[in-house]
């Protein structure tokens, strides 16, 4: 059992209801986690000493299960649908009293103070509160990390309370099923139960900063990745999961500044979180250096498999899930930026994995296609990944982040459409997915050409560039572009059956405007304009 060396606060006890402060580890060191899941045997090491775990039934997020308490704060402001569902203050009252309850029995539980957001001015304190030593790990490595001189005067401005191994009673607690994510703007406070993925931790508290900076603080908030050049500038990356948003952020010869979660203020980028949380499905040292080496003593790596006889990680092996995760302090890259805030940036990448192959490997936006691909928020899955998946699969998840956007994605869309026109920003989409043809016909976009095209956008050479007009899409491609082959910059061109791209790409822009109808009438001509011509 691992000693704190910190005193627990008591004084704040009654807004978690603990009572028992003897089974509490506070502050608990990452060598302690660890030895703390190696003891109640949840988890072994890997042959580069990192943490192996598996998180249980869960080894993703549960959307359909993630409530927001509907009472006097959120009633008018949230925006409610498929993924900001609406609970009952009484069933939040009969959760939280079940999780208490829960807590209370345990013979142990792990605590842990620390904060979001780099920019003091807008510091969010955190409280976390788990059942799972592995789960507090987690939070060490992915939350900011208070001095013990800062712990002296904290006083938590949220509680993230942590229950996989509670199991609700959807009749009772009005919930689906026996697992929920429950958010409480009234008694800042997240519940969850009955799901040990540790990225419901992560995602609850971005999702309470998605509301707290743009509603109350005017603040722009962002599911992107960000790093910094030598010269100061900054670069924005926005994409959803599998497009690459990590990996082409963690470029050695720029500043990381964060991998997943940036707020831009009027003279600043910053990071809201102290660590990085990578896809490890496939991951190789040639090709991701970074978070390959990451890999090691105080990282926490989930739901991966070993080779058989050893306890060398299998990273092909998707037989757990796809789904394969590392979480490492944003120290364990070598290039990180610290304190983790940038300038204000020069260059915003929209990452898409098109596995239609139609998109151009990178273009360059008008201000309206840029809001028009923001508020898209286009990417594909492809065949295999889900079952009954059997070709490319559209995804619109509007600005790359719709399941943790509590606001009408308007307004997001708006802050950032004014940010880029006061900051002259230069807006490029880039296509990590399928060239030559679909998935299971085309080959995916190499990633040395992705990674030389945006160095080239990142240091002007593509502004000497002539460019070319996509006839169906309308964005500018380049002719030329260093390093890489100029037959691949045109879709059309690595395409063997020419006829069979522009059907495909027409049918690509079909479903971009079929999903754009329902933002319609709220957006400018020159949005609208931007649209894809069927």
């Amino acid at each position: 059992m691992s000693v704190p060396t910190i005193p627990f606060p008591t004084q704040n006890l009654f807004k978690s209801s603990l009572k028992n402060t003897e089974s509490i580890h506070y502050q608990s060191s990452p060598e302690e986690l660890v030895q703390d899941t190696l003891r109640i045997g949840e988890g072994v090491l890997n042959d580069t000493g990192a943490l192996v775990i598996k998180t249980g039934e869960f080894t993703g997020r549960s959307p359909r299960d993630k409530f927001t308490v509907k009472d006097e704060i959120t009633t008018d402001t949230v925006h409610w649908n498929e993924f900001n569902i609406p609970m009952e203050t009484k069933n939040f009252d009969i959760i939280f009293e079940k999780v208490s309850a829960y807590l209370n029995s345990l013979n142990e539980i792990w605590v842990r103070d620390c904060y979001a957001c780099a920019d003091p001015r807008y510091r969010l304190n955190i409280r976390v509160i788990n059942e799972k030593p592995w789960n507090n790990l987690f939070a060490y490595t992915m939350f900011l990390r208070p001095t013990e001189k800062e712990l002296e005067s904290f006083e938590p401005d949220w509680h993230v309370i942590s229950v996989p191994g509670l199991r609700l009673d959807p009749a009772a607690c009005g919930t689906r099923q026996h697992n929920a994510s429950v958010v409480s703007f009234k008694h800042k406070m997240i519940l969850i139960a009955g799901s040990g993925y540790t990225g419901e931790t992560k995602k609850g508290i971005f999702t309470i900063l998605n509301y707290i900076l743009p509603q109350e603080k005017n603040v722009l908030s962002m599911h992107c990745s960000a790093n910094m050049g030598t010269d100061g500038d900054t670069a924005i990356f926005f994409g959803l999961s599998g497009t690459g948003k990590t990996t082409l952020s963690a470029d050695p010869n720029r500043k990381l500044i964060g991998d997943d979660e940036h707020a831009w203020t009027d003279d600043n980028i910053f990071n809201f979180e102290g660590g990085c949380y990578a896809k490890t499905i496939h991951l190789t040292e040639e090709k991701e250096p970074e978070i390959y080496n990451a890999i090691r003593p105080g990282a926490l790596v989930e739901n991966v498999t070993f080779y058989p006889g050893t306890n060398k990680i299998n990273f092909s092996d998707a037989s757990v899930t796809e789904n394969t995760r590392v979480s490492y302090p944003l120290h364990f890259i070598s290039n990180a930026q610290e304190p983790s805030i940038g300038n204000l940036p020069k260059n915003i990448f929209f990452l898409t994995c098109d596995a239609f192959g139609v998109l151009p490997p990178i273009s360059k936006l008008t201000p309206g296609q840029a809001m028009y691909q923001f508020i898209s928020g286009y990417t594909a899955k492809v065949a295999g990944t889900e079952a009954g998946i059997t070709e490319p699969k559209s995804t619109f998840s509007a600005c790359f982040g719709a399941p943790f956007l509590p606001l009408h994605p308007g307004k997001y869309a708006a802050m950032l459409g004014k940010k880029m026109q006061e900051n002259k920003v230069n807006v490029w989409m880039i296509n990590t997915g399928w060239t030559g043809g679909p998935y299971g016909v085309g080959s995916r976009m190499k990633l040395k050409y992705t990674r030389a095209m945006i160095t080239a956008a990142l240091e002007g050479k593509l502004n000497e560039t002539e460019f070319d007009t996509d006839p169906i899409f309308g964005m500018a491609i380049p002719k030329q572009c260093p390093d890489v082959p100029s037959e691949v910059l045109h879709p059309r061109n690595t395409w063997v059956d020419k006829n069979a791209y522009d059907e495909k790409a027409k049918y690509l822009a079909g479903l971009f405007i079929k999903n754009f109808t329902k933002y319609a009438d709220g957006v400018t001509p020159e949005i609208l304009a931007a649209a894809p011509k069927a």
